[in-house]
């Protein structure tokens, strides 16, 4: 972080490169070198698109029809199973030491496996390489619905540095106004939103945020070809190994909306801009959505972020899950 007599600054990077679809090592190696690349342009905030550790399943339909499913489909679900990551686990010890080599924040997209499901995740690690938390997806989109669960609250996750709350919400999560509304509250200064949406509306939609939050916006999406998948699943989308599945449009944008760098489609790349943290507090002189520019007495929004998981043991007055739901007697009446 430098400061000058004008404000006080940092250089963040956001990474647009494909995954390594269903190989969470190979993936872990790319972000490794991306990692290092990126750190040496000086940044200090690094972050990846949505589910680059395991790769997002673009294309993949699994032969779903409802009422139906078939055995590929089942095996193509079963590999991507086998693929997501434990958090934390090996994977995650990795990348916590690539952060650490660098001494850089990383703001990591993965597909984390809890039992017998796969969520998208995003993965915050520390300069000295410690993972300080992630979030969950709350909603997946469409057919994600069919191969990811549903976060719940206790992952709405932002984390202290000394450029300010950095918290992240995944693609189409950044159209749920509550879920937006909620990070504003957190006072979140750099807003990551790791994404698979290559669309145009896309940089729009980042665009309305940035001023909305008074934020910085961060956001990374893949550059992936069909060749990147391996030739046990089925793809349903390009007719050639060099087709273009996601295109990127990653980008950086300020508090005011004004684009610092991006979007980019011609490929991999990764785009850094010096972020001048005072612009936060400049922007905030006229619009601050959870604090003067707010009405409570006619809208306010409840949150809950409790744990909620679906087995919870008590054994006598000693709680094994989901502590948080026995802490208060009250809820009891």
């Amino acid at each position: 972080m430098t400061n000058t007599r004008s404000g006080k600054w940092v250089r963040a990077a956001v990474v647009q490169a494909g995954a390594v679809p269903f190989e969470s090592d190979a993936c872990v190696d790319k972000a490794v070198r991306l990692i290092r690349e990126a750190a040496a342009t000086g940044a200090k905030v690094i972050v990846f698109p949505e589910a680059f550790i395991g790769g997002y399943p673009k294309g993949l339909n699994h032969s779903l029809v409802v009422g139906a499913r078939d055995p590929t489909g089942r095996e193509e679900f079963r590999l991507y199973l086998d693929a997501a990551i434990d958090v934390p686990g090996p994977q995650t010890s990795r990348l916590g030491e690539a952060a650490a080599a660098h001494g850089s924040y990383i703001v990591m997209g993965a597909i984390e496996r809890d039992g017998g499901t796969c969520y998208c995740t995003v993965l915050f690690f520390a300069p000295d390489g410690t993972l300080l938390g992630k979030h969950r997806k709350l909603m997946p989109t469409a057919l994600e619905r069919m191969i990811w669960g549903c976060g719940d609250g206790s992952t709405l996750t932002v984390v202290e540095s000394p450029y300010g709350r950095i918290g992240s919400v995944i693609c189409w999560e950044n159209d749920m106004p509550m879920l937006r509304m909620a990070m504003y509250a957190k006072q979140v200064a750099l807003y990551c939103a790791p994404t698979a949406d290559d669309r145009d509306a896309w940089l729009a939609t980042m665009q309305h945020i940035a001023p909305e939050g008074r934020c910085f916006v961060l956001t990374a999406c893949q550059f992936l070809r069909k060749r990147a998948f391996p030739a046990s699943v089925r793809v349903s989308l390009g007719d050639a190994p060099d087709a273009v599945l996601m295109r990127g449009g990653s980008a950086i944008i300020n508090p005011l909306g004004k684009v610092l760098a991006g979007p980019h489609f011609e490929g991999e790349t990764i785009l850094t801009a010096d972020l001048d943290l005072h612009d936060i507090g400049r922007g905030k002189f006229d619009f601050d959505v959870t604090g003067h520019y707010c009405r409570p007495d006619i809208f306010q929004l409840i949150v809950n972020e409790a744990p909620t998981p679906a087995v919870v043991t008590k054994t006598g007055e000693c709680v094994s899950l989901g502590a948080a739901q026995f802490d208060n007697p009250s809820r009891w009446d």
